[in-house]
Parts: structure tokens; sequence; C-alpha cells
């Protein structure tokens, strides 16, 4: 058991919970209950977490530990975990001095902003459990701090507890088998590690309004954290007793359906959006982006037959296409949907025809609801041919032009202050694969599109290969310049080769290309944003926000990357079960063994360019579990779904 290793639970809303193995909390997002009140954006973190402990006539053990400022851990629970297990939802296990064993589950129940936790004596002896919990009630982005707003009393009925701290914020409600004793204090200097670390605040304040006391007679200890959002299923059961049956045996019928890990993995990013579907881009920080939601759905969604949530995220983002683009990203609190990203729309249009190849056969989709698509797809594919907003537009070679002074449009996209690190003015590369893909795709309800396809790729092969490098380059026209290039071997090209569903380049060329990422570029992680021996190469991603930004695409591994590389590896090696084979245990299984270790079940956003290559960033990845479910369930074993496409009227 790695003590730092991370565990997820998610509520289908944008709710979660989140924490360590050790139950050590050390993220501001580290917390039991945090919840989406306009589903699945307006995240508040409620219940940051909770003091254990056992009374006995051996005397006081406690099963919790805080870190608090200064390097204090306190009390020593930790010291009694001895084992701990994500699976089927997180459950530790503790044992006392005198050898008695404690277990402690947690599971959130899908539909429904609630977490519910359990504590049972696995061998019974006179003992009570009291358990202390720690208020947030905050954006989970903020930090609480003590103040004399907070609203201490509570409204009880029954089992049931409901405090409203703040006037206009969620409530807390507490359904207990336990008695609870008002007893309210202010902890103060809760310290965050990981927030330290990122040069960010890191001390926080948290409300304790009283203590749960429990009787362990031989029945287990149940304890249930709720609150209200909108489009959530009601929280209609009081009993505890009666919840806790509930929301287990749901929960263990819903994931026992799970195929591998990373099928339950999946399952996590898949979220409501108003009456329709989306995908969270990843936890704890993420909301639905356009580029992670597109390129994750193939995985998340196609590989693992949940045609319905693609169907539906596809209609549902199809709403939001504004003079050709797609939102960049939705933001979490109020502000309008930004639209500045090149190649969110393009993604979006590939993942509409590999939502229809998948779909072709079934009958599911309406003539309504493709004509619906086949809008989207056509409002896009000529709003850039029009050209539309930050200099996208079809440029006189038919390749597709993007770009202007402080703003980054390409999914590499730091920016701090007014300093874009990857700026990539021009013609990047992977826009131009996406591009040529796009137009096929619009071909569907064009057979016009197919001949402007044809010319794009015939001018793209012979204006960015590098015979100097023997591979593509990264950007040319750079800053609206014909002819500047930027020859930095990056990691982008690869999407004219493999990753798309047609293939730019091909070829003697296809395998220089592949050859040059396998041997500058990857690691056990993935796949390095930035060749080491470029100029700009960071080898560490840590510091504050300026550094940490200045290394994200500068050599950081990116897993999600392993996708392409991965497809196109087997592509130019034709496709043949040995080399299916070869990639499945050279490439596959080491990058998700790798993320394997800090979060169980889950592969994360990021790691070092520098062995050991370091997880980094967000722990939880919808596009990295995407694109290795995609490899490991579509390329890798029954191969490219490449049947007829019926011609659309």
């Amino acid at each position: 058991m790695n003590p730092a290793a991370e565990w997820l639970e998610t509520d289908g809303l944008g709710g979660y919970a989140m924490g360590r193995a050790d139950a050590v909390r050390t993220r501001r997002y580290h917390a039991l209950l945090t919840v989406a009140r306009t589903p699945p954006t307006e995240r508040f973190t409620l219940v940051s977490g909770l003091d254990v402990w056992i009374e006995t006539a051996d005397g006081q053990f406690a099963l919790s530990t805080q870190q608090y400022h200064g390097g204090i851990a306190s009390p020593d629970g930790v010291s009694r975990l001895v084992d701990f297990s994500a699976v089927p939802w997180p459950t530790w296990r503790y044992r006392l001095p005198n050898g008695v064993e404690v277990t402690q589950e947690l599971v959130m129940r899908h539909g429904s902003p609630l977490v519910m936790l359990a504590w049972r004596l696995i061998r019974p002896m006179d003992a009570r459990l009291v358990v202390r919990p720690f208020f947030a009630v905050r954006d989970t982005h903020a930090l609480t701090h003590a103040n004399d707003v907070f609203d201490w009393r509570a409204t009880v009925e029954g089992s049931r507890l409901d405090w409203r701290p703040y006037h206009g914020l969620p409530a807390v409600t507490a359904i207990t088998t336990g008695s609870f004793t008002a007893d309210p204090h202010w902890y103060r200097d809760f310290e965050y590690e990981e927030e330290r670390a990122r040069g960010l605040d890191f001390l926080e304040d948290l409300a304790s309004p009283g203590t749960f006391r429990f009787a362990l007679d031989g029945h287990d200890a149940l304890l249930a954290f709720c609150s209200n959002t909108e489009g959530a299923s009601a929280i209609t059961i009081d009993e505890p007793v009666v919840l806790w049956q509930d929301v287990t045996q749901r929960e263990r019928e819903r994931r026992g359906a799970f195929a591998t890990p990373l099928h339950r993995a999946a399952d996590a990013f898949v979220v409501q959006r108003g009456d329709g579907r989306s995908i969270l881009a990843g936890y704890p920080w993420f909301t639905d982006w356009g580029r992670d939601t597109f390129i994750s759905l193939r995985g998340l969604c196609l590989a693992t037959d949940r045609h319905d949530d693609a169907h539906a995220i596809l209609l549902e983002w199809a709403r939001h296409v504004s003079a050709g683009l797609l939102p960049n990203r939705f933001a979490d609190f109020g502000a309008a949907p930004e639209y500045n990203s090149v190649d969110a729309a393009l993604w979006y249009v590939v993942a509409v025809e590999l939502f229809l190849r998948a779909t072709e056969s079934d009958g599911s989709v309406t003539s309504h609801e493709l004509q619906t698509l086949g809008d989207a797809v056509g409002a896009i594919v000529d709003g850039y041919r029009r050209g539309t907003r930050y200099g996208i537009r079809e440029d006189e070679d038919g390749l597709l032009a993007a770009g202007v002074p402080g703003v980054q449009l390409t999914w590499m996209d730091a920016k701090v202050g007014d300093w874009v690190v990857t700026p990539r003015i021009g013609k990047p590369v992977e826009v131009q694969a996406l591009w040529i893909n796009a137009l096929h795709v619009a071909s569907r309800w064009d057979e016009t599109m197919a001949a402007v396809a044809e010319r794009a790729t015939t001018v793209f092969e012979s204006r960015f290969w590098n015979d100097a490098t023997n591979c593509l380059n990264d950007v040319i026209d750079v800053n609206g310049t014909l002819g500047q290039i930027d020859a930095s071997v990056r990691p982008n090209q690869l999407l004219a080769v493999g990753g798309l569903p047609w293939t730019v380049i091909s070829g003697a060329r296809a395998g220089l290309i592949v050859n040059r990422v396998e041997a500058d570029l990857w690691t056990d992680a993935g796949v390095r944003s930035l060749a080491p021996h470029e100029a700009e190469y960071v080898g560490v991603y840590e510091g504050d926000v300026r550094h940490r930004d200045g290394a994200y695409h500068q050599g950081t591994v990116w897993p999600w990357l392993t996708g392409a590389f991965v497809d196109a590896w087997v592509r130019v090696r034709g496709g043949s079960t040995a080399a299916k084979r070869a990639a499945a245990g050279r490439f596959l299984a080491p990058m998700i063994a790798h993320y394997d270790q800090s979060a169980p079940g889950f592969v994360g956003e990021i790691a070092d360019g520098d062995a050991p290559h370091t997880p980094r960033g967000c722990p939880f990845q919808a596009w990295s579990v995407g694109e290795a479910l995609w490899l490991q369930v579509v390329v890798l074993q029954s191969g490219r779904k490449q049947s007829g496409r019926p011609k659309v009227n």
C-alpha cells in the first residue's frame, strides 16, 4: 500500500469524495463531500474530513490523522492503519493495541450528492466510536478561515440533522445511527502540503459543530452526509440502516458490471449537464472542456458500449456551436463559456464520425438527430472555411491557419499573465490532421468536401516534411510568415499517422515519424511534450504557477498521447496481431502500471519528463483514461471499426 495513493468516489453529477490511502488530507480538494450545485459545475466542498477515535476500557485510540501548520501530525491514527483497498469502494482496516480490528468504509451513491460511511468491529468488544466532522462549505477551489458568520445551529428530526452554515450556500445534512452532541469549535491551521508545493495558499480553518457517538455493540456505526442540488435524485430515506443497504446494494450491482478497472474509472467522468450529458476533464479541479470531452469520448463511451451517453453528449454540445467554434471550457462558476480553442470543434467532428461508425448498424440515431449532428459538423467546417475568431481560417493552400498574439488556441495552452508559453501561431501540425479528418467527415453530408480534403492532404505532406529531422515540423508559417517553421520535435505530429480515422501520412515517412517519437519522446509514463535535446525542454514539473506552467508542455509527459502513439506504432507495422501484442506489453501495460501506484485504477494527467517520471497534476484525468481504454478495447484487441458508411441524403 502506497500511503500517498489517492482514491476517488463520484456521484455522476460533478460531485466527489477524494483522499489518500492513509486518510491524511494534503490537498484543499481532499474531502468527504463536494457537491455540484448546478451539475456539473458550481462545486462546493461541504465536509472536508473527520476526526475519529475508539473509546475502550484500555483507553482511547485515534483512527484519524490531521496535518497542522508546522508539519504537526495529530492524532496518531495513521499508525494503526494496516490495510487499504479502493475496490469496490474505499475501505480502511485499523488494528488497536489489543489486536481488535476496525474497518471504515466510504461510498457515494450515483445520482445523488450523498456519501455514506460505516465503521465495524471485526471482533465484538465493549467500545464506543466518536466522530467529529469538519465542515468547509466553500467553493471547492477556495479555502475557509474562522469567522463569526458561520451558523452552528442544527435542526434535528429523528436520525436526521440539517445545518445551513451560510445564507445562500448549500446546506449540509447528516443521517446517522449515532447520537449528536453540539460542541462547536473552529479548528485552525490545517496544512495542505500539495498546495504549498504548488505555490498556493495552504492553510485552512474548518468548523466542527460537534461529535457523533456510537455504541459498537455488534452493529455498524453509520453516518451519511448529503445536500440538495439541481437535478439530483431526492434523498428520501431517513432510516440510516435502510439507506446503507440501499446505497451499497445499488453500488455493488452497478460497479460489478464494469469489465475492468479502466471501465470503472471511465464511469467517474461521464456526468449530467442540464437535461443532457457531458464529460468532466478531470478530478478534482477541471470542469467539462470541449477538447478533453471529444478526445475522451471514444474511450470512455464508445469503447465501453455507452452509446447512449455518447449520443447525449454529442447532441448536448451541438447546441453550443458559435461561429464554427465550440467552447474550450465551461467555467465552474457563472461565467459564459470560453470559445478560445482551434481544435475543440475539430475533435467534436471526429467524435461524431466515430460515434456514427459505432452505431450505424443499430438504428439508434434518428434521421432528425443525424441531421442535427450534420448541421453541427457543417457549421464548424463552414465557419472555419469562411474564417472565424482568433484568425482561424482556411488559407489559400487549403490548410488551416490559426492564432493571434496573446491567445493560446491549441491543446498546448499554458498561459501565465500575458505570457503564452507555446503560442504556436500559424499552422500547427495536429490542427492540420484534425482539419483534414473534419473535411472527410463533412463529406458524409456534402460530397464536395472529399476533394477539399484530398487537396489539403497533398499540400500537407509537401509543406510539413523536414528532411533534416526526419519528421514533421510542429508549426509552419509561424506568426503568419510564409515559410517560417518551428521544427521542434514534439508529439503533435503523431496525429498525422495515428489516432484519427483518416491517416494523413503513410509509407516510409510515417515509419520515420513513429521511430523519432519513440526514440525522443516515449517514456513508461507516456509521451513527452518536447524532446530532451531541445533548448526549451524542462524535465521536472514543480514549483509555483509560473514554473509549473512553464514546464507544462515543454517536456512534461502526457499519457493521453499514448493513444495516438500506440495506434501509429501499430499502423506502421501493418496492424498485425503480433504488432498489437507487442504494443500492449511494451507501451500500454507499463503506462497503466505507472499511474496505478499513485491513483489505483485511474490514469493521471501528467508526469515529469525526467525519470522516474513522477506523476503530477490532476490525478484522475478523463482523456488519459479514455485513450488507455480505446487502446485496450479497440486498437489492441477487437481492431478498428472500419465498416462501410451509409450515404447521407
